[in-house]
């Protein structure tokens, strides 16, 4: 009688840890997997820049591709003026109708 008394009635072990996994699933599908594609298309486009493209840098710095190196683009910014950019600072491709509007 003393032991019936002092059992506590607990949930399974089982669902503890089904629970636990479909936590772990929720932030593989919303969080982890969405910055992995991100980081993916981010590098595609970096292997993808061509010399006369108009890019826009992260510091949002408008301008158009003269030379690709492995690491580093040089990106003219006016006529003659060219600037040295390491190629993961190179955000999106611009096009040239968004640069006559500025």
């Amino acid at each position: 009688m003393h032991q019936l008394l002092l059992q506590v009635n607990t949930p399974s072990n089982i669902s503890n840890i089904l629970f636990i996994g479909a936590i772990v699933l929720v932030f593989y599908f919303f969080m982890i997997r969405p910055q992995q594609k991100k980081v993916s298309d981010a590098k595609k486009f970096r292997e993808s820049l061509t010399k006369g493209m108009n890019v826009v840098t992260i510091g949002g710095l408008h301008g158009k591709l003269v030379d690709i190196g492995e690491n580093t683009v040089w990106v003219e910014v006016d006529k003659g003026l060219k600037l040295k950019f390491d190629k993961s600072a190179i955000a999106v491709e611009s096009t040239t109708k968004a640069n006559d509007k500025a």
